[in-house]
């Protein structure tokens, strides 16, 4: 399958438009000076007493030296008695280190020195995706609630901790790592299962087409000896003459993989949704519910470098398999130089390929190509991306976005012409609504 769609300027540049977005970094903040240092009373109280003594010298009044004498008593006053803290040190502990979309992530830091403190003063530089909620302030930590925005791996942050001697005059700087925290995306509800015409050869909950040991009657037959008397259909051996039992269907498992467009992230310009979380939000539903009905199911993700998991099963599976491409979102920065060959052992024999994409990158039919190439039963979910928004009387903008819209209508077509099922997952609707409508049969694959 080539590229089956042809590219007008137009809707290229709408497209690019949309896809193109700035790869952006989070970088730490300068490093906090060494060593002891005045603190803000001691160069209050200094100021102060310095322009008295120069009023002095300018005016040549004596009397003016005595404005210099309260700051100065106030000075002598607050030297501390003990020893000043001369070594600081720092540690975090941050809870949980994993967790979902929208959770809350609690931070203590211990601060610890060899001699007496005073207040501490801690200086907050936060990572992309993190949001503070409460901060406390204790004689020896300091605790702080944050709360995680998006799906991603992040860099939370750093603080830089003021720590004061008693008086309040001197202070010493110690910075502190909050290191990485991994959040999930929070699962698209689902849970219909659709499944491929051939299923492999293992027990599961899903009905095969072949006969079977399973739960679900598919007709009758002749007894055959050896089979179990209980299972004799008396309703039909009364009007046949002859024992007739009943028939089931086999029940087997599936193989599933989750193949995630990375390619480019399409913000919706009305909504502000972002394509790549919805992305992996709908893969989230899919991975839970197959996994749930004990199917095995692995992961691939195409934009950069390729990640991919083979499929396994499990509840403890669904872990492995969003953190295989958490690193897709790090710190708000994805890169995305090209694509590669889909490994082997990513896309078992038979397994049905569900394709998340938003459909707005060209290379995406690469992939697709390879995925039908293989006879893989797929479908392709869209993401749908929005429209672009125009300006009112904008003439060449309205032809434009005309043919950014026959543009995608193409292709789709091309898609379904070639027997691959495309289906809409909008977002914040149930993944059920999409994938009902592949409850009317079962998926077809390709052709070698």
């Amino acid at each position: 399958m080539t590229e089956p769609v042809p590219t007008g300027g137009a809707a290229a540049a709408v497209r690019r438009a949309l896809a193109d977005r700035p790869d952006m970094t989070a970088e730490p903040p300068p490093p906090p000076p060494p060593g002891r240092r005045a603190g803000e009373r001691a160069l209050r109280l200094g100021t102060l007493a310095v322009v008295a003594l120069v009023a002095a010298l300018v005016t040549g009044r004596p009397w003016v030296l005595a404005l210099a004498a309260a700051p100065l008593v106030l000075l002598a006053l607050a030297l501390p008695s003990g020893p000043r803290p001369d070594t600081v040190t720092a540690e975090a502990e941050v809870e949980p280190r994993r967790c979902f979309e929208g959770e809350r992530v609690t931070v203590r830091i211990a601060v610890a020195c060899d001699g007496e403190t005073g207040r501490l003063d801690p200086g907050i530089t936060l990572g992309h995706g993190v949001r503070l909620d409460h901060l406390a302030v204790g004689p020896r930590h300091v605790d702080l609630v944050l709360t995680v925005r998006r799906w991603g791996r992040w860099t939370l942050g750093t603080v830089d901790v003021d720590v004061y001697d008693r008086g309040g005059l001197a202070r010493r700087t110690v910075r502190v790592e909050l290191g990485e925290i991994a959040v999930f995306p929070l699962p698209g509800h689902a849970g219909l299962t659709p499944i491929p015409v051939r299923l492999p050869q293992r027990l599961g909950e899903h009905t095969a087409a072949q006969r079977g040991e399973g739960i679900e009657v598919t007709g009758v037959h002749p007894y055959v000896r050896g089979e179990r008397q209980r299972r004799i259909h008396w309703p039909a051996t009364t009007r046949r003459g002859a024992l007739q039992v009943h028939q089931f269907a086999a029940e087997r498992t599936a193989d599933t993989v989750v193949l995630l467009d990375v390619l480019a992230d399409v913000v919706d310009p009305v909504t502000g949704a972002s394509s790549l979380d919805e992305t992996f939000r709908a893969a989230a539903g899919l991975v839970r519910a197959y996994l749930r009905a004990h199917d095995r199911v692995g992961v691939v993700s195409v934009g950069g470098a390729t990640r991919w998991l083979q499929p396994g099963g499990g509840q403890g599976y669904f872990y492995r398999i969003v953190e295989s491409v958490l690193d897709v979102r790090k710190d708000a920065a994805y890169r995305t130089e090209g694509i590669g060959l889909l490994p082997p052992p990513a896309l078992p024999q038979g397994a049905l390929v569900y394709v998340i994409t938003p459909l707005t990158d060209q290379r995406i039919f690469d992939i697709l190509h390879q995925v039908r190439g293989r006879a893989n039963p797929m479908v392709v979910v869209e993401i749908p991306t929005g429209e672009p928004a125009l300006e009112a009387g904008d003439t060449e903008g309205e032809l434009a976005l005309r043919l950014w819209r026959a543009d995608r209508d193409a292709m789709r077509f091309a898609l379904v012409e070639r027997g691959i099922a495309v289906i809409a997952h909008r977002p914040g609707e149930s993944l059920d609504l999409a994938l009902a409508p592949l409850l009317r049969t079962r998926i077809h694959g390709g052709t070698r």
